[in-house]
């Protein structure tokens, strides 16, 4: 066999990456560890994986976590801590040093694609910001050196706090105090071809407005004519703040003279519970939130200024986090338990909560696990025919999907049948750890799965039982399809000869 050189590898990584950043908007999520029964880093994955979340974010480069995303293809964003920025901004040998250690040592098995650069500098650790795009810049450097400067990006997460005025979005302006390091940092991105990161949060700009704005303008939910948001200067109509906020971002940019650096989010989201002050933060206003996020970066357009520039995303967070101190919303921005049960269901397909919908409009499916134990399987399979009442009539003897007669098969199909009936009112695909989601369609020969287009033979397509379990014992979540995976068969192809 002939091996191609390494170099042709790596640029196809590097296409791959380009692609991903370029062809379609995603959505991504962080993960925090601020909490107290923290997953495993493999069970992490696996709900990643499971839910088809294929871009995250880490606020730190945690070896093991590193080592779990090994040869999934999820991209991942690493964190360089607010407390490390100093020495790395100081001594160039100390950015070489954390470049060797969490990031080359990992690539390309872990598909690192930007480095974050501490998180809120200029306002969280002010002290730092004198020194932040020397950090930048020696972060760089030391890519440059390892040959992975084309594959990973560096940047630095700012707050809108650094836009003391974000409305209207045309007259917005970085603060005049931070004019000397965001130019330098705006600089950086321009000369490295980065982007800018921005944590916007509709939700503080909707609870810190007095009233000036409608909750339904911070929920993506549309108003009426004579509450329409307008920019008075360009005339241009904002139908969430969300928009707002990243066209006041574009905006600030402008005005140092800096047109062509897109914006990422790299933090969104709303808190589903909070104080007896924190009204807003309820489990109907985040899943209306989160919902409509989705669907609104995934409709590939960018804000009223940048219509062509698509919005990446990341939603704040994975997990809710019961450790954080300050108000009681700040532990309640995760879409997850650390059980790996959804806090609330998130709706993609266009229509209500818990959609199976995956992003590309095909179906999902509820399958057994090629590893799952069979007296698991046995549990899962009498459940499902039982208390779920999935339509068990089908892998009966002499029925259509009776055969292959194992215990994987007849599972897969209760499984499937379940999942697709309830998964609108909080059925999930778990099984205690013996399920998975797929895009593939599992149905062969007669048998056809609930949810297939040709289902109407066997399980058929039904519509949901008003009642029934809402969830299984130790469910796991929702269908949550917020990321796509791009150019997967290169990707894995590329990844694995590279490791030749």
């Amino acid at each position: 066999m002939m091996l191609l050189p390494r170099w042709f590898l790596e640029a196809i990584l590097l296409l791959i990456s380009a692609l991903a950043f370029t062809n379609a908007a995603f959505i991504g999520v962080n993960i925090g560890t601020d909490l107290t029964n923290m997953p495993s880093p493999s069970d992490i994955v696996s709900l990643l994986k499971s839910h088809q979340i294929t871009h995250v974010r880490l606020y730190d480069a945690n070896s093991h976590m590193l080592k779990a995303f090994a040869n999934t293809t999820i991209q991942v964003t690493v964190g360089v801590t607010n407390q490390e920025i100093l020495k790395i901004g100081r001594f160039p040998s100390s950015a070489a040093s954390w470049i060797n250690k969490n990031v080359a040592a990992y690539v390309p098995s872990t598909n690192i694609t930007a480095i974050a650069v501490g998180s809120e500098v200029l306002t969280q650790s002010p002290h730092v910001a004198p020194i932040l795009a020397s950090a930048l810049n020696n972060i760089h450097k030391a890519l440059v050196a390892t040959n992975l400067n084309f594959q990973v990006k560096v940047s630095t997460p700012m707050s809108m706090d650094v836009m003391p005025k974000p409305f209207p979005p045309s007259t917005s302006t970085f603060s005049p105090s931070w004019n000397t390091t965001v130019h330098q940092i705006l600089q950086f991105l321009d000369n490295t071809g980065s982007f800018f990161m921005l944590n916007a949060y509709p939700y503080y700009g909707y609870t810190t407005a007095n009233g000036i704005f409608p909750l339904d303008y911070a929920l993506f939910k549309g108003l009426s004519p004579v509450k329409q948001i307008v920019d008075p200067n360009t005339l241009l109509h904002y139908d969430s703040m969300f928009d707002a906020m990243v066209d006041a971002a574009y905006y600030s940019m402008v005005a140092l003279n800096f047109s062509k650096i897109p914006v990422v989010v790299t933090e969104t989201g709303w808190p589903s519970s909070g104080g007896s002050d924190e009204t807003a933060a309820t489990v109907s206003n985040a899943e209306t939130f989160n919902s409509n996020l989705i669907k609104r970066v995934l409709n590939n357009s960018g804000p009223p200024s940048r219509p062509d520039t698509p919005i990446n995303t990341y939603v704040y967070e994975l997990y809710n986090e019961d450790k954080r101190s300050g108000p009681e919303s700040e532990k309640n921005w995760g879409m997850f338990y650390p059980n790996g049960t959804s806090v609330y269901p998130l709706g993609l397909s266009g229509g209500g909560g818990g959609g199976s919908e995956a992003l590309n409009g095909t179906t999902l499916f509820c399958v057994a696990k090629t590893d799952a134990d069979d007296d698991k399987l046995e549990d899962g399979l009498n459940w499902a025919c039982g208390q779920g009442r999935a339509n068990c009539g089908p892998i009966q003897p002499g029925q259509a999907c009776y055969l292959p007669n194992d215990i994987k098969s007849h599972a897969s199909f209760a499984y499937n049948d379940y999942y697709q009936k309830m998964k609108g009112v909080g059925g999930t695909c778990d099984f205690d750890g013996t399920a998975i989601t797929t895009p593939r369609d599992p149905s062969y020969r007669t048998c056809a799965y609930t949810g297939s287009l040709n289902a109407n033979g066997t399980g058929g397509n039904f519509p949901p039982t008003a009642l029934g379990p809402a969830s299984q014992v130790g469910g796991n979540a929702n269908a949550l399809i917020i990321s796509i995976y791009h150019l997967p068969f290169l990707a894995t192809l590329a990844l694995t000869l590279l490791l030749l």
